[in-house]
């Protein structure tokens, strides 16, 4: 699915009441004059807050004012999601948006939700792609893939697997398996990445799954964990050791999560333009926040914001279909 993530580039800010309006570049160009609000809707310690303090440290030097970033957990990041949709459009209320966010969230709760995932938005800057992986305790007797699943085969509804919260890529990776392969196996969601792991670490939780990004690349590489394979076309550069779900015989598995910046569709284009181009620079072969990010285990692809803003309708039609294949329609 990384060829299918898009090129971004472009991120929208919106203005409230009171506040300037800006119209043209010049003007642009003396924002920020306060400090911007990143909004997560995850726990700390996972791979969409990974990303996002990450992201804003790098942007802290070319705006002049620092980026801070929020935590809203909950819902699978829904909470995040509304308060940008309903904040003033005046350039200081981001989200770091995903896959769950605009896609599959969309998906579940379509024409239930407060506000357009789409129109509602403007999608200024896809960060990047990034694989999940699915990971069990090593104290479990198995060490594949297709163990994993045949073990689930002879014990149904007896294997748990935790992930960051009902709806976002880790859990839907796993419920289209389920789809794919026929097996029984239950689903404990978190606020977050980080608990789901945490629980896996401590052998409290038999399996997880999770963004590369952030916790799980430490630990699978620490051998805390097992990791069974990685849900993406192919395989990723950071574990090139462990194969994909297609390769170990779940026929055209690919699902990879992304991270990017959005925020609300009436932000004037020179701030998008002006949000554009300084993320573009950052994400530029050799500068730093692309090589962290890639650290990361996140495959930089930054592209237009129309490009985007196609992406997640794409990612929304899409998991529509896995949504009501799996029953998993919102209420």
């Amino acid at each position: 699915m990384r060829t299918r993530i898009v090129r971004a580039a472009a991120i929208g800010l919106v203005s409230s009441a009171g506040a300037l309006v800006i119209h043209d570049p010049a003007q642009a160009q003396a924002w920020p004059v306060k400090p911007v609000r990143l909004l997560v809707g995850y726990t700390p310690g996972g791979g969409v807050d990974t990303t996002a303090r990450i992201v804003a440290q790098a942007v802290a030097e070319p705006w002049g004012s620092a980026m801070v970033v929020e935590n809203r957990p909950g819902a699978a990041g829904n909470i995040a999601t509304e308060i940008t949709a309903r904040a003033a459009p005046d350039g200081y209320t981001q989200v770091l948006c995903n896959i769950g966010s605009h896609g599959v969230t969309p998906a579940r709760f379509a024409g239930k939700l407060t506000y357009d995932p789409i129109g509602d938005f403007a999608f200024p800057v896809l960060l990047g792609g990034v694989t999940n992986v699915l990971m069990v305790h090593p104290s479990m007797p198995v060490k594949t893939l297709p163990e994993y699943i045949a073990y689930a085969r002879r014990h149904p509804g007896k294997i748990n697997f935790g992930s960051s919260g009902v709806g976002a890529s880790p859990h839907m990776s796993i419920e289209l398996l389920k789809v794919l392969t026929g097996i029984d196996i239950v689903h404990v969601p978190y606020k977050g990445a980080s608990a789901a792991l945490a629980d896996v670490l401590s052998g409290h939780m038999e399996s997880s799954v999770g963004n590369l990004a952030g916790g799980p690349l430490g630990a699978i590489r620490s051998g805390r964990v097992r990791a069974l394979g990685v849900t993406s076309g192919a395989r990723t550069p950071q574990l090139p050791d462990v194969p994909t779900f297609q390769e170990q015989g779940v026929a055209d598995f690919d699902v990879t999560g992304w991270y990017g910046l959005c925020t609300q569709a009436k932000v004037p284009a020179a701030i998008i333009t002006r949000i554009n181009t300084d993320v573009n620079r950052l994400l530029a072969p050799g500068q730093s926040l692309r090589a962290r990010l890639e650290e990361q285990a996140i495959d930089v692809n930054p592209t237009t914001p129309e490009a985007f803003a196609t992406l997640a309708r794409n990612e929304i039609a899409r998991w529509t279909k896995v949504v009501k294949q799996a029953k998993l329609v919102g209420d």
